[in-house]
């Protein structure tokens, strides 16, 4: 198995916030098949150098390829019209023999650094005291000379650049530093996921997200986004997901092992984000609640007869 992000090209996606710039890693990974072929994840564009990685591995790359009977592998699928304004479909991969969990942007891990392929001009750009650090200053004064070229100023452009992905509207960018440790080095699921998706379907989620733990013995996970491969397991993947307890209002969880015993005591810490980071994010939610453009949640389980 191998992910090819960072070993042909810096791959940088433009986030939707017109007053700042950041940029996030897009990660594809590729596996060997026993007849020879490839089997693509989060397939990227076909460059050049993508391409010569690929037959580097062996065998042409077909994007995406069909996993084949070769391919010891499961899958599970959202499949639901989670949000109004377009399906949110999300697919699990789970191959067998390495015991890996492979998701799109299910869960994501931050890590303290940021990756090789985050440019130094975009930490930099980032570190400077642009738009939106003045929006989000609190009528602080802040400085206007240009950041210095220095691993304080990139340590802390990253750290802007992940409150601003994860938050939209991180309550300030100034001092991005407490925020940030809260967010790092653990699995969890992005707050804008959580907020206008996850939070919306809570049974769904919760049956999805339990099929996945009780059937596939995970030991590490594979996202397309941030650091991977994770070494995480099944109490991490559900500890990523104990809001959902909250919004059903019950413990719906399927144990398979003595282990996720533990969960609740680390599910809280992990799927925490600090009020103040969370009020930009949760008016959007409201807003676009209010126009109908994503569903209202609807906390609890329907009851059965």
């Amino acid at each position: 198995m191998a992910g090819c992000e960072g070993t042909y090209r810096a791959i940088r996606t433009r986030a939707s916030i017109r007053f700042s710039s950041v940029s996030t890693n897009i990660r594809m990974t590729v596996i060997k098949l026993k007849s020879g072929g490839l089997w693509v994840h989060a397939p990227i564009a076909p460059t050049k150098e993508c391409i010569q990685y690929c037959e580097g591995i062996q065998g042409q790359c077909h994007m995406p390829l069909i996993a084949s009977s070769s391919l010891v592998m499961g899958h599970r699928v959202t499949g639901a019209k989670l949000i109004r304004i377009g399906p949110y479909v999300d697919v699990a991969f789970y191959h067998k023999l390495s015991r890996t969990l492979l998701v799109t942007d299910v869960v994501i891990f931050v890590p303290r650094k940021p990756p090789e392929c985050i440019s130094k001009e975009s930490l930099l750009a980032s570190a400077k005291n642009g738009l939106a650090a003045k929006l989000l200053s609190k009528g602080k004064e802040i400085p206007q000379e240009p950041a210095v070229d220095n691993q304080m100023n990139r340590q802390k452009g990253w750290e802007r650049m992940v409150l601003q992905i994860l938050f939209l509207g991180p309550s300030n960018l100034l001092e991005p530093n407490t925020s940030f440790a809260q967010m790092s080095q653990k699995l969890i699921v992005s707050p804008i996921v959580k907020t206008l998706v996850f939070s919306k379907v809570p049974e769904k989620i919760r049956d999805w997200i339990d099929s996945i733990v009780r059937d596939w013995k995970f030991k590490r996970i594979i996202p397309a986004h941030f650091a991977a491969p994770i070494n995480s397991g099944r109490s991490e993947f559900l500890a990523a997901f104990a809001f959902l307890d909250d919004l059903l209002l019950e413990r719906y969880v399927t144990r398979p092992s003595l282990s996720l015993l533990f969960t609740p005591i680390m599910g809280k810490a992990a799927s925490y984000f600090p009020p103040d980071d969370m009020k930009t994010l949760s008016s959007l939610d409201q807003f676009l609640v209010s126009v109908g453009a994503v569903k209202k949640t609807v906390p609890g389980r329907k009851k059965t007869a």
